[in-house]
């Protein structure tokens, strides 16, 4: 049986204009809704990640508290779960499957808050990564509805680096001979293992690397490390499925809308709620730079850095050292005025 429920959205029309067919929403709610629907947090997935990989920070000890709150956690459109290439119906799967985007993905979340349960209040909205992007999308999308928004470990736009590496990723993929453009029969393993590698030197840090802390992790060779994580770390993933979802962040803005029409300032100054945006100190992809700006033009936001060597990964949960720190902040966080 599967551990989370599902949300059908029907056939539905995209952002883009492109159709999608009986489309859904997998999710996972921790913790019971009170009576006046007040205690509501949602925490998005995010590339390559399922509700599963969003508990660690979710616990009776932590600042995400189920019973306390009761927290939504709704998987991303393309990650296997949710309607992706890999369980959508043809001529809509596979390869043809369309661009879905952060717009997307918040939009129809929030029908899921709003139809499924009733809620018209959210006490906090928070992820990491791709999943930090749609926090943004939430606080300049619906911030009348939204009190908080914590950001980590991502930005309000994709950056043209962070672009040419997800581009990178997909290349490495694309390349296996097995791939046949989207229409393997067979996953094309040799592409999978080789988009693991072309991820590794940027999911975490040179210093990382260099003092080799990936033996906190079991691995004592920079060659094991590599063969029997990195390699391997994608197999259990559709392929479309991940490309789809880098689709998703190559295009990331959260002023690519017929409101905003790319005025990324514009969009960021709609984010009225308090915010807790925390970058990690040796993030790659989503930089602190990059966040000390989308702070800049933000009217109500706290710009919090955590200093870590983990790099972007810093936010999986793998530290404790780091998850004890970005616990903590929340914890603060949410009890604040």
């Amino acid at each position: 049986m599967n551990d989370y429920d599902t949300y059908h959205l029907g056939d539905i029309l995209l952002q883009s204009g492109q159709q999608l067919p009986q489309a859904f929403l997998a999710y996972k709610t921790y913790g019971t809704l009170n009576a006046e629907k007040d205690n509501v947090i949602v925490y998005p997935t995010w590339f390559a990640g399922r509700h599963t990989d969003n508990e660690w920070l979710i616990g009776e000890d932590k600042a995400l508290d189920p019973n306390r709150y009761f927290i939504i956690v709704p998987n991303m459109l393309g990650n296997g779960l949710s309607s992706s290439p890999s369980n959508t119906p043809a001529p809509f799967d596979k390869a043809d499957f369309p661009l879905i985007s952060m717009y997307d993905n918040v939009r129809f979340q929030h029908q899921l808050i709003t139809q499924q349960f009733g809620i018209n209040k959210i006490k906090l909205v928070v992820g990491w990564s791709l999943g930090a992007m749609q926090v943004f999308q939430w606080g300049t999308s619906y911030p009348e509805m939204v009190e908080r928004i914590a950001p980590f470990g991502g930005t309000a736009k994709t950056r043209p680096h962070a672009q040419l590496v997800f581009e990178g990723m997909i290349a490495a993929l694309q390349a296996d001979t097995n791939f046949r453009k989207g229409k393997y029969e067979h996953p094309p393993v040799a592409g999978l293992a080789a988009m693991g590698r072309a991820y590794a030197p940027w999911g975490f840090s040179q210093a990382y690397y260099l003092e080799n802390l990936y033996h906190s992790e079991g691995y004592y060779s920079l060659k094991s490390y590599v063969e029997d994580y990195w390699d391997q770390v994608f197999l259990s993933f559709d392929a479309n499925d991940l490309i789809a979802m880098l689709r998703t962040g190559i295009h990331g803005d959260i002023s690519d809308n017929s409101v905003d029409r790319c005025n990324f300032e514009q969009a960021l100054r709609k984010i009225t709620s308090p915010a807790l945006v925390m970058p990690g100190s040796s993030d790659l992809f989503f930089t602190p730079e990059d966040s000390a700006y989308d702070v800049q033009h933000m009217p109500n936001a706290t710009y919090q850095l955590i200093e870590s060597k983990w790099g972007h990964c810093f936010g999986i949960g793998a530290n404790e050292a780091d998850s004890l720190v970005i616990d903590g902040y929340l914890r603060r966080f949410l009890l604040s005025d």
